[in-house]
């Protein structure tokens, strides 16, 4: 079967076109349809699939300190290259912007000629102060750094003869990450908001081990005005070896807003992936609720336990691949770290790829060679954010955009479907 066969057949999974136009899915109706609420997992001892080495036992003696701290040197200091692995989906909370960051004065003056007379304050503005984007030089007409004759004006004010624009503000240096010349795919994009479909391998922010060739690097390259954002205008995240989608913010008030709507589940937010688990035994596990914390002696992994923090996965969608393997579209409620991989193997049902929280488990009866290869050189966890819905910081417009599934995830799904 061709992939574009593969994908007509899986039209209500895979969409092969980006948008922009609100659907009934919208990002205000996320808990509306995020239910199924009688097939929810709860984590507790019952849970019927639940791997021993993936819950945390609360009871019993702990490690002592200094044997624990020595393991966990050791792990860390063995990983290096898995610090994209262990990034979160959304930032925390409490997490602080560690990057130094210094402050940069704007000062600049004009005096409106009979030739821009007439003229939108924000479209002179935007001639005049190119360096910044309009998005910013509207923020500073509504902060009053932007003034015309010592007044705060609206941005549709038209300038006469004379008028002193005068620009005075500060803008935040973050960070010493250095510009990189890479290509970025645009999925969307206005003055106050860019959508990017990341590649499965490259880390999102630079950290230990990929101090280069992230998508932080990037955008500074493409969009050097990100630099006086924190984290470049990073909204959230997704790991190293998942592909798709994320939002970021072009203006410190998008970006406020989007983390906001994070924080508010109001973004809505699809994955498709490929695990091990027949429709039925899935379907009666359409919400995973179970709180996911790190894992006690090894730093490196996320597990399934009472001390954790709230983690809520739906399942909206099965489409059998065959007895025993499925093609899922899953919906985020939290963001947790690892959380869609996690709530997977803690039912049960690991995604295909996933060397961490699944390896054992992806191999099923009836599979023919071909299959079992597929499979097993599988190189990463077949796992991608294809759809982002939220509302536009700026204009209140329900945005929705949507990535396909890449070509490695497609024939896999059709070598399973054989």
């Amino acid at each position: 079967m061709s992939s574009k066969t593969f994908s007509k057949t899986m039209s209500s999974n895979i969409s092969p076109e980006t948008s922009s136009v609100p659907s009934e899915n919208s990002p205000n109706s996320i808990n509306n349809q995020a239910g199924f609420t009688d097939n929810t997992v709860q984590s507790n001892s019952d849970s019927q699939s639940a791997q021993p080495s993936d819950i945390i036992e609360e009871s019993g003696s702990p490690m002592p300190s200094s044997k624990a701290e020595s393991l966990e040197q050791s792990q860390l200091s063995s990983t290096a290259d898995y610090e994209a692995e262990i990034e979160l989906e959304d930032f925390d909370d409490e997490e602080e912007d560690s990057a130094d960051s210094q402050s940069l004065e704007v000062h600049a003056e004009h005096t409106v000629t009979a030739e821009e007379a007439g003229q939108r304050i924000d479209k002179l503005a935007a001639e005049l102060f190119a360096d910044h984007s309009r998005a910013q030089l509207q923020e500073w007409l509504k902060s009053g750094n932007l003034t015309i004759n010592g007044s705060v004006e609206k941005p549709k004010y038209r300038v006469k003869a004379g008028d002193n624009l005068l620009l005075e503000a500060k803008l935040e240096q973050h960070g010493n990450d250095q510009p990189e010349d890479i290509a970025l795919d645009i999925v969307y994009e206005d003055e106050s908001v860019l959508v990017v479909n990341k590649p499965v391998g490259m880390v999102v922010h630079p950290g230990a081990g990929n101090w280069t060739g992230t998508l932080v690097n990037g955008l500074l390259f493409h969009y050097p005005n990100q630099a006086h954002l924190p984290r470049a205008g990073l909204v959230h995240r997704i790991d190293k070896n998942t592909s798709g989608l994320l939002v970021i913010g072009k203006t410190k008030a998008a970006q406020l807003e989007l983390q906001e709507q994070l924080k508010d589940k109001t973004v809505y937010r699809h994955y498709q992936c490929i695990v091990a688990g027949d429709a039925p035994s899935l379907t009666r596990q359409r919400t995973i609720d179970a709180p996911i914390g790190r894992h006690r002696t090894q730093r490196t992994k996320m597990t399934v336990t009472s001390v954790g923090k709230p983690a809520v996965t739906h399942i909206m969608n099965i489409t059998p691949l065959n007895e025993s393997y499925s093609l899922l579209d899953v919906q985020l409620e939290t963001g947790r770290t690892h959380q869609i991989r996690v709530h997977l193997s803690h039912i049960g049902h690991p995604i295909i790829g996933d060397d961490v929280y699944g390896n054992r488990q992806q191999l099923r009866a009836g599979l023919t060679q071909e299959q079992r290869d597929a499979i097993q050189n599988f190189p990463r966890q077949a796992l991608h954010a294809y759809q982002l819905g939220f509302v536009h910081p700026e204009t209140g417009e329900d945005i929705e955009v949507t990535a396909p599934l890449p070509e490695d995830i497609i024939q896999l799904a059709e070598i399973l479907s054989e």
